[in-house]
């Protein structure tokens, strides 16, 4: 049986308030029809947890009520899941999921062999519900290279029992690590390319180095009601 699908607690949802009525994460940027760019669809990779965390909020730094949080690069990442048309889906279930600052997934093969290496405190993978505008948010670390990779945050698309996109996003300020990573190189529509490479800024509010980033899914098909 899998996981239920939790609605984001009262905790995040006034941390993510907070953070939209002090910068514009939820905007996006040429929202119309005619400019939207497919965000093209990528491999899952074989870390996908093979078991899920007993945590599985938008929160990845702090798993349950722990006090230590993962190690990492604070960012607030935001964005909106769009159909074909441009419209928000609302009600989709948004999961990331990504290696901690030491490069080990949350996944036993990849684990396994490095238990002195893993951030215990990381929670790796999270989920997140849309609401009415498509908007969703995760609290989480910027991504870390590891060999053979470059900085990355794998995301899947739900809406239901069906899978509607997975996709992997990538840093913009990290160009030099992209143009060798063959995953990132196999996109070869230059705007999709762009689509899913975007730049991790600081907030100018935060005091302790946040970063924020904001990533626009436009689904490839307008879903049945």
């Amino acid at each position: 049986m899998s996981s239920p699908i939790h609605q984001p607690s009262r905790r995040l949802f006034l941390a993510s308030s907070t953070i939209a009525l002090t910068s514009p994460f939820w905007t996006v940027r040429g929202a119309y029809a005619e400019e939207l760019t497919r965000t093209p669809a990528q491999t899952e990779g074989p870390f996908y947890p093979n078991k899920l965390p007993l945590d599985t909020d938008n929160d990845l730094l702090v798993i349950n009520d722990g006090i230590t949080p993962g190690v990492g690069e604070i960012t607030h990442l935001t964005g909106k899941v769009l159909d074909a048309k441009g419209n928000p889906l609302k009600n989709a279930v948004v999961e990331i999921w990504q290696c901690d600052s030491a490069g080990v997934y949350l996944h036993t093969a990849d684990s396994a062999g490095k238990k002195d290496k893993q951030d215990k405190n990381f929670q790796g993978f999270g989920r997140f519900v849309t609401g009415s505008t498509g908007e969703y948010y995760f609290r989480t670390i910027k991504p870390v290279p590891y060999p053979g990779r470059t900085p990355h945050i794998h995301f899947k698309v739900k809406q239901g029992r069906k899978e509607l996109l997975t996709t992997q996003l990538y840093v913009k300020e990290e160009a030099a690590r992209n143009e060798k990573d063959g995953i990132w190189r196999s996109v070869r529509d230059e705007k999709q390319r762009a689509a899913i490479t975007v730049p991790f800024e600081k907030v100018k509010a935060s005091k302790t180095g946040e970063l924020a980033a904001n990533f626009v899914i436009v689904l490839g098909v307008t879903p049945a009601e």
